[in-house]
């Protein structure tokens, strides 16, 4: 069973880290892809460019078995729209291998909104993950019907269409946070990992005057 986690890394920090660990670790994950997006389609452009945000991210996980740098959304032209990536995904590993796709539960109320979403459930599972002790299941709308299950068992014997929902060691850390601190003349320190610190300072990232650049 594959993970893919997909975000703008801008920059990768431990509140991305352990909770992609926590979900490999409980579900037996054979791996977990860390996709960089290139052109978010619910944001402004990331400032850094997409070859530091990949570096940063194969710093990140360099040593975790399991844990995999992809770059294919920064390969891709237009908007980094999650159907595509999942297809990609199909189209390299067929139709009946089990895909989970991670995302937090702010996102997963969102779906909605996501391009051809609903499409999303034919391609990969969801692994929505919360705070212990939050709610771990709302009905959304309506939409979530009977999709929702409690045993990761039931994830490894469909390759798509269901929700599993769970609690994970959620870091109150953000990215925009970490910047506006290097921005500031502060350090990152512990904020994340000290590879991923190395290169920000090495490359004069999100410091004031720093250079925005948006290619790859």
């Amino acid at each position: 069973m594959i993970g893919i986690l997909g975000g703008t890394f801008d920059p990768i920090h431990f509140g991305h880290l352990r909770p992609a660990l926590e979900i490999q670790q409980h579900l037996g994950l054979e791996r977990v892809h860390f996709i960089p997006c290139h052109v978010p389609p619910h944001r402004a452009s990331p400032g850094t460019g997409s070859d530091d945000r990949l570096a940063m991210v194969e710093r990140a996980i360099r040593d975790v078995p399991g844990f995999v740098a992809d770059r294919r959304e920064l390969d891709r032209e237009g908007p980094s729209y999650t159907v595509d990536t999942l297809l990609s995904f199909r189209e390299e590993l067929g139709p009946e291998a089990p895909l989970v796709l991670i995302m937090g539960m702010d996102a997963f109320a969102g779906l909605p909104s996501w391009n051809r979403w609903e499409q999303l459930f034919e391609l990969a599972h969801m692994v929505v993950s919360h705070r212990p002790g939050s709610p771990a299941s709302q009905e959304l709308g309506g939409w979530l019907g009977n999709a929702a299950t409690h045993d990761p068992a039931t994830l490894r014997s469909s390759p798509a269409g269901r929700v599993y929902f769970q609690a994970v060691t959620q870091l109150d850390i953000s990215a925009t946070a970490i910047r506006d601190e290097l921005l500031a003349g502060g350090s990152p320190r512990f904020l994340l990992p000290e590879a991923v610190n190395r290169y920000i300072q090495d490359h004069g990232l999100y410091r004031a005057g720093a250079q925005r650049h948006h290619g790859t």
